[in-house]
């Protein structure tokens, strides 16, 4: 299997079970295996993709890492199991208000859900939000996608009463506010 590693100044996010490495476009060859399945498209308002787009797609994430004009900027990382390196999802924060807020979404592959992959990833990037001083989290989740409000739940985040269309579809904004600075 081959590897891309981060640049030098953008360390891997560690949990005991995986390793969050920023996102490359070689990753597009074993992602489409989590993107390619019509499953996981059950509460998105969006559609299965090729390895081609995907490859796409991710080239272009990685080259936008640094924050735009507006001060706001995307980290995408690809989710492997830290004892084979194997590729199970992805995991994305979008910032914005200059950094103090991020919006996070996850994606883990249907063969690897039920196993708390998506939590373990979640509750890791959250914690690396708030230690660069992100104060707003949030999240948007289908009302019926249990699943992720449970991983939403288990990274601090809360259910708040409000709600948008995306894509065509009815998502609950969730939300954690963090109440001071922390210190690492």
């Amino acid at each position: 299997m081959t590897r891309r590693h981060p640049a030098p100044t953008e360390e891997p996010i560690l949990t005991p079970r995986l390793e969050l490495v920023p996102v490359v476009a070689d990753d597009a060859d074993e992602l489409t295996e989590v993107f390619g399945d019509e499953r996981l498209y059950r509460f998105l308002g969006s559609r299965p993709t090729t390895t081609e787009t995907l490859r796409d797609q991710f080239a272009r994430l990685a080259a936008a890492r640094l924050a735009d004009e507006q001060g706001t900027a995307q980290r995408n990382w690809t989710v492997r199991r830290r004892s084979d390196s194997r590729a199970l999802g992805m995991l994305q924060a979008a910032f914005s208000d200059r950094g103090r807020a991020a919006e996070v979404a996850w994606a883990v592959g249907v063969p690897w859900q039920g196993h708390g992959i998506a939590s373990e990833a979640a509750r890791a990037v959250v914690g690396w939000l708030e230690r660069r001083g992100v104060a707003t989290i949030t999240a948007h989740i289908h009302p019926d996608h249990h699943a992720s409000a449970a991983v939403a739940t288990r990274a601090g985040l809360r259910p708040t009463g409000e709600h948008r269309r995306h894509q065509g579809i009815r998502e609950q904004l969730w939300r954690r506010q963090v109440e001071g600075p922390r210190v690492t």
